[in-house]
């Protein structure tokens, strides 16, 4: 069986998967960021972690056969494939504040926090998601640098479902920067048994 979902621009959607299950995450016309978040089912209290996530890895970058984990260290996620290597791990969602604060433009704005914790029923103040297709350039002396993401049309990355979760999902809202290439396009999640 499989299930296909489109996720417009600049909004979120909410997916019930269950373990043994594989998710395909595409970036419909390229260069679009994922934020990609999720809860066990049933309990708001343990979800994915991208710090824990760097921890367990020992790594800022994600790579096929690597681990997604929850904030109790428990696998959510394993990384079956991936057409592009490049995701970020340090940003949070994207909110209104951080709107105001880069842009002066937060008040109504589309923002990933809000569209994930409307999606999932939640009221996280803060989500650190992972930013599939997001392409952060870590400099030599700490600094950091969003970069055009390097997906191009069609590219995806493929998980392997570890735990029965809820996904909380948006196509990132961001056009002021080069973090969705200067304008927001839709993804597509593919379910399979």
């Amino acid at each position: 069986m499989e299930k296909e979902y489109v996720i417009p621009p600049c909004s979120g959607m909410a997916i019930d998967v269950v373990a043994g299950q594989s998710i395909t995450v595409e970036d419909i016309d390229g260069g679009q960021v994922v934020d990609f978040f999720a809860e066990r089912k049933g309990n708001h209290g343990e979800f994915l972690s991208s710090g824990v996530t760097i921890d367990c890895n020992e790594s800022l970058k994600l790579h096929v056969g690597d681990t997604m984990y929850s904030n109790l260290y428990n696998p959510m996620f394993s990384v079956l494939a991936d057409d592009v290597g490049e995701h970020d791990l340090i940003h949070p969602c994207c909110r209104a504040e951080m709107y105001e604060f880069f842009y002066q433009n937060g008040e109504g704005h589309p923002n990933c926090l809000d569209n994930i914790n409307k999606s999932l029923g939640t009221s996280h103040p803060i989500i650190h998601p992972v930013n599939l297709f997001m392409n952060t350039e870590i400099l030599e002396d700490g600094r950091i640098k969003v970069r055009k993401p390097l997906s191009k049309a069609g590219d995806c990355i493929i998980l392997k479902v570890l735990m029965t979760v809820r996904i909380g999902i948006a196509a990132c809202s961001v056009r002021e920067s080069d973090c969705n290439s200067g304008r927001c396009t839709a993804i597509r999640v593919t379910v399979k048994e």
